[in-house]
């Protein structure tokens, strides 16, 4: 069995996946959730994704177990400069670091939108003459994380950028390139959760199945036919869009696996890397039905901390260790939900929600 290491804020994901591949995943992570350490092999937890932080970690598995490839998952977003030094001492399985960068560059991935003719709403890179309508968003940032409603007067206090707020529903596709072709894995329905008045956003769930008429599919997976060569894109990506009045809005690509990965019965891992190598895409044979799936994150809504006796149902992920004290809006724990439709799913994911935060909260 093989050895990988995996680097990403949160790497249970990942680890689950490799260890399911015959894999010894090692992890190096923030959180260190006890089912995280339940599929590594071995794993350390550090303060950021920043290369001052996870440089001994890296050194020490290297030493220690000899292992020459990584896996980098969520979080480089705001460290794109620590794929540059895993990429100096590992084989990256991923998107290289001037690709993963290229995605953070706003003007230069929206202009490349504008040379394809592909939808987005309207940005701009200086403070609006108009403060209707628009959203300051991050440069460098993830899951919706700093996104909020612009406001005349707001400074944009870090790197950042406006965008016309879209009405419509979210949606992602998640697929598989080989810097040349791509293969659609699956079309997604994902919302955000309004956390505070800076914080209204952010990333809540995902769920593996969308109402979006086929047409209007095979238009975004035309857009990523040009777009997987045009970014040299490779392995596990997400493709972000809105869906309003019978059109498409891009806003993202996610250069990078993402939690959709997680809603797939197939073995997207093994073809990540396949791809990230150079033997180019799987062709799978009579594709799955797959199974209506839900992933949620479950936020703290109020101050908590989670008691010794706690125990977790059995679809529960993420878990933190006892004492874990979370503030609120604090990300606690996810979810997951199996029904026979996507309403259901739902529904089932906003009830497991508040059993969990009702149980921790009598304590």
């Amino acid at each position: 069995m093989s050895a990988v290491l995996i680097v990403a804020n949160s790497g249970r994901m990942l680890a689950q996946a490799a260890r399911s591949n015959g894999l010894k995943p090692l992890v190096i992570d923030l959180f260190a959730d006890l089912d995280m350490q339940n599929y590594a092999e071995d794993f350390r937890q550090v303060k950021s994704l920043a290369e001052s932080d996870l440089a001994a970690s890296v050194e020490y598995f290297i030493e220690r177990y000899a292992v020459t490839r990584v896996i980098y998952g969520s979080g480089f977003e705001y460290y794109p400069q620590s794929l540059y030094y895993l990429n100096s001492r590992l084989m990256l399985l991923g998107n290289y670091p001037d690709v993963f960068a290229r995605q953070l560059d706003k003007q230069f991935f929206f202009s490349t939108l504008e040379q394809f003719n592909v939808p987005h709403p309207e940005v701009v890179f200086s403070v609006p003459d108009c403060a209707d309508g628009w959203l300051l968003k991050p440069m460098q940032g993830q899951g919706g994380i700093g996104i909020q409603r612009y406001q005349a007067g707001d400074d944009a206090k870090t790197s950042g950028y406006w965008q016309k707020f879209q009405a419509g529903t979210p949606h992602s596709v998640l697929f598989l390139a080989d810097g040349k072709q791509l293969q659609v894995i699956g079309f997604n329905s994902q919302w955000p959760v309004r956390l505070s008045e800076s914080q209204a956003f952010v990333f809540s769930g995902v769920i593996n199945s969308c109402d979006l008429p086929d047409v209007h599919k095979a238009r975004v997976t035309n857009w990523l036919q040009q777009l997987v060569p045009a970014f040299t894109l490779k392995g596990l990506n997400s493709l972000d869009f809105i869906y309003k009045d019978e059109c498409s809005y891009v806003l993202e690509i996610n250069p990078r696996p993402s939690a959709s990965m997680q809603l797939y019965d197939e073995d997207l891992l093994s073809r990540h890397i396949q791809a990230c190598i150079g033997e180019g895409l799987i062709n799978v044979m009579g594709r799955k039905v797959h199974s209506i799936l839900g992933y949620q994150i479950v936020y703290a809504e109020c101050d908590l901390m989670v008691p010794g006796r706690f125990e977790w149902p059995e679809w529960c992920m993420d878990l933190p260790t006892a004492g874990s004290f979370f503030r609120t809006g604090q990300p606690i724990c996810s979810i997951i939900a199996h029904q026979n439709e996507s309403g259901s799913v739902a529904k089932q994911l906003l009830i497991k929600q508040q059993h969990i935060i009702s149980q921790l909260e009598r304590f």
